[in-house]
């Protein structure tokens, strides 16, 4: 499934306006797939402040620790290399792949919790930049997350 260029075009303009906020942005979107997916916290053992206050603490308090707001930062600067290749199929899959693998073989994360961070992510859009964004940036998420599932 590829993008049309207008498609593209119209989602790096979504994605430009949410990554502009790339630590809180990628904070909340983690902390919501930990407070509504807790069995997502199990995949970060090592996220000690996340695994002594995963299941008391409130979504906002979860994106407010360091280690979260990080590693919320490091999934949208992934997610930025791939938005920043969506009119280059071979070049997407050149990013998606060793990523896909290492979730894959190394961590053992189940390719359908990508589904949660998409949809997390999708629902942070529309909030921000109304229901037509959300509709927009969808598109790129199924294609991510076909790419994803095929180097699974």
């Amino acid at each position: 499934m590829a993008l049309s260029a207008e498609d593209a075009k119209t989602a790096s303009a979504v994605w430009e306006k949410i990554y502009t906020d790339v630590e809180d942005n990628g904070a909340v979107v983690l902390s919501r797939m930990f407070k509504e997916h807790h069995h997502t916290v199990s995949y970060f053992k090592n996220f000690t402040q996340l695994q002594s206050v995963a299941e008391t603490a409130s979504a906002q308090e979860i994106a407010a620790l360091a280690e979260v707001r990080t590693h919320g930062k490091k999934v949208f600067s992934a997610l930025n290399d791939m938005v920043s290749h969506l009119t280059n199929v071979d070049a997407l899959k050149g990013t998606i792949a060793p990523l896909a693998k290492k979730h894959a073989t190394e961590l053992k994360v189940d390719v359908k919790d990508f589904v949660i961070i998409f949809e997390n992510l999708l629902d942070l859009i529309g909030e921000k930049q109304g229901g037509d964004a959300k509709e927009a940036f969808k598109k790129v998420t199924d294609v991510m997350y076909e790419e994803i599932k095929a180097a699974y």
